[in-house]
């Protein structure tokens, strides 16, 4: 067994091997706190035949048992992942991707179970640490270790791996992975920090991730396990050559074919036809390994006509970003909608506001938990004129979302300013690039319409970077092909202030802080372009809510008095919302959320929620109902379950006889308290109520 500790501003992680899981090819541990899990990994000793593409697998796993909990719900075995192991799967996934050799093709698959889960360390962190140190003990061909830490801000303080708790209080939330040399990928939010800002939390991430990559070599070396031989997939030279000599010349002229659809199609042409023609010369080489010289003189092509001519595509600049047209208003039953369309990519998103029951419950390791804001992607094979099965959501689908939800979370009112569940429904129409900025794009424009008070508009822009003989060429607002065939793509969301959601993967073994200060440069001067163009159609919440959507009012009662309010077996509040067509919610605290499709319809939920909840007060008047009638006088209700005596003596300025001869069970009678003792009890007088009424006329 072989172990090796890294202390990371005073915090220790422990990495360990040898002990569990010896039969794969590599399996750790890593522990922070209490919080442990286990990575393993195998590669496939055989290559499947005719894989042209690397098959890699990451799946994370939590089990409730890990913070000593059963799963909720009845069935107690843990079934298919939760949105957040999803996304944990596609953060460890997208570090590792890049160090494996472009040529080894083996199946390879890590899985990571959270064995250990305590209340201050998510343990998505040590997964990726883990998922790397396993892959480096393993023989596996993998170029270099990979640390990672969560690092956010507390009183201007960067702060690294922060607890749950720390979290919320922090300004910046990002993930960061990295080699020793580079960051290789950037997940998170902020509060509409600067960039500068920015930059200053990557490059105190980047010192910690440093000290965890040395630990995990540390640990490979000890180990020291030879590394696995494979034979790669080389393309026959004569092949390349010959494809080179059928397809350049027109492929010059095709990748600048402005429509995707167009160029798609006249690539695919010319593809074709070099085939036919190279398999009559080379009929024993496999198709596979001339689709891929095909492949490699496209990219190269691509590459070259913008590094050394600037040119692109659809024949715009680096800097450039693609026409932008904006509609708000089209459909006409939601309670806000928006069309965002940023050359052939087309979001068009909606807005449903509803009540506390509309939040989304979910499970976590440590226990149950709400969330009222949510943004739910949706990309359909049309958008890219693709015919393909309409399956539940994927990862990609769920990880976009994620990413536009995250970036729109900071410009959100508060609970208590705007008492709503919000739900956004963003649905690609269209897509050649950066879908999901133009979902944020449309969903900031989707919330003012719908009269969520935002606190300014969101936009995103998606970044990409041609990197040959260590030039670097930046480009802004990426299409589909860039992001294929270039070497990072880089998400950046914000507002005219700062920026609110952050996501970077890299395709090469990193990049350099020069390189990611540029970028960023470029991107805030894209997003206020953008900005500029959304603003001109809707700069600011509506003033009024759509006419169909919820009214919704809080209220703050006594908690003493929550039990009067919903009555034996919920018999007042059952009444309350039958009566009124209003959705009511009441929490321990004594909030007291009501719904309803009308103003009037709140409006008598709420007489009526007062009227159970009111304090009965000395010289106030009531109209109550007389509930009994008995010799000595006749006791009235003057609130929901409060009633009070009028004597016989307070019934009327003249002497009564019989109490039967001024009132009876059922009437309406107008009193006023004048006494309630020390035991509780309401002293009510009629005389007195009407006495007032003759003065007052």
């Amino acid at each position: 067994m072989h172990s090796v500790e890294i202390e990371i501003d005073g915090q220790k992680i422990i990495i360990e091997t040898g002990k569990l899981a010896k039969q794969a090819d590599g399996a750790v541990t890593v522990r922070l706190g209490d919080s442990m899990v286990l990575a393993t990994v195998v590669a496939a000793k055989n290559l499947r035949e005719g894989i042209d593409f690397f098959p890699l697998t990451v799946d994370y796993r939590e089990r409730s048992a890990a913070a000593g909990r059963f799963p909720g719900g009845y069935i107690k075995r843990e079934g298919r992942p939760k949105e957040k192991e999803i996304l944990s799967s596609r953060l460890i996934d997208r570090p590792l991707r890049p160090l494996f050799p472009k040529d080894f093709f083996h199946e390879t698959q890590v899985l990571i179970s959270v064995l250990s889960a305590d209340s201050d360390n998510d343990p998505d962190i040590l997964a990726i640490i883990a998922a790397s140190a396993a892959l480096s003990v393993s023989g596996i061909p993998f170029s270099a270790p990979v640390g990672a830490v969560r690092v956010g801000r507390i009183d201007g303080e960067y702060q690294v791996n922060m607890s749950y708790d720390e979290v919320d209080e922090s300004d910046i939330e990002l993930i960061v992975a990295g080699t020793e040399k580079a960051i290789l990928m950037i997940e998170g939010s902020s509060d509409e920090v600067s960039e500068e800002d920015l930059l200053g939390a990557l490059d105190f991430a980047h010192k910690q991730i440093t000290e965890i990559a040395k630990g995990i070599a540390k640990l490979k070396a000890a180990v020291n396990k030879p590394t696995m031989e494979y034979t790669p997939l080389a393309v026959n030279e004569d092949v390349a050559a010959k494809v080179k000599e059928l397809a350049e010349k027109d492929l010059l002229e095709a990748i600048l074919i402005p429509g995707k659809a167009d160029r798609d199609n006249r690539i695919k042409e010319i593809k074709t036809a070099a085939i036919e023609k190279i398999t009559e010369e080379f009929p024993d080489e496999s198709g596979q390994l001339i689709d891929k010289a095909f492949y490699q003189l496209n990219k190269k092509l691509v590459r070259d006509s913008i590094i050394k001519d600037q040119k692109r595509s659809d024949g715009r600049g680096i800097r450039d970003i693609r026409q932008i047209t904006c509609e708000t208003g089209l459909l006409p039953k939601t309670h806000g909608s928006a069309l965002f369309t940023r050359g052939e990519t087309q979001a068009l998103v909606s807005t449903i506001l509803g009540n506390q029951r509309d939040e989304q419950k979910f499970e976590t390791l440590l226990g149950d938990d709400a969330k009222s804001f949510m943004l739910f992607y949706n990309f359909p094979p049309f958008s890219v004129g693709e015919v393909k099965r309409m399956l539940s959501p994927g990862r990609r689908e769920i990880g976009h979302g994620a990413l536009a939800e995250r970036s729109l979370i900071a410009v959100l009112p508060s609970r208590e300013d705007f008492p709503y569940t919000i739900g956004l429904i963003s649905d690609i129409l269209e897509s050649n690039g950066s879908s999901s900025m133009a979902s944020i794009c449309g969903g900031s424009l989707a919330l003012m319409d719908a009269g969520v008070p935002i606190k300014a508009p969101v936009a995103g822009i998606a970044m990409g970077l041609i990197l040959e003989e260590g030039k670097a060429t930046i480009l802004s607002d990426i299409l589909g092909s860039e992001d294929a065939l270039g070497d990072m793509d880089f998400k950046v969301a914000g507002t005219s202030k700062g920026v609110t959601g952050f996501q970077l993967d890299i395709k090469i073994e990193g990049i350099t802080p020069e390189i990611m200060k540029d970028a960023l440069a470029q991107a805030n001067e894209g997003r206020m372009h953008i900005l500029g163009i959304m603003n001109k159609t809707l700069d600011s919440a509506r003033e009024d809510l759509a006419e169909n959507a919820p009214k919704i009012f809080n209220l703050k009662i006594n908690p003493d008095k929550i039990g009067a309010l919903i009555g034996p077996g919920g018999k007042n509040i059952k009444k309350i919302i039958e009566e009124t067509g209003a959705d009511i919610n009441i929490d321990d605290s004594g909030s007291v959320a009501i719904a309803a499709l009308s103003q009037e319809s709140a409006q008598l939920a709420i007489k009526a929620i007062e009227a159970f909840t009111k304090e009965v007060e000395v010289g106030e008047y009531y109209d109550g109902l007389v509930k009994n009638v008995v010799d000595f006088g006749c006791f009235v209700e003057i609130l929901p379950g409060k009633e009070g005596l009028v004597h016989i003596s307070k019934l009327s300025a003249e002497r009564v006889e019989k109490v039967a001869d001024v009132c009876s069970v059922g009437d309406t009678m107008r009193v006023k308290v004048m006494q309630i003792d020390d035991r509780g009890r309401i002293n009510l007088s009629h005389k007195d109520a009407l006495e007032t009424e003759d003065s007052q006329s």
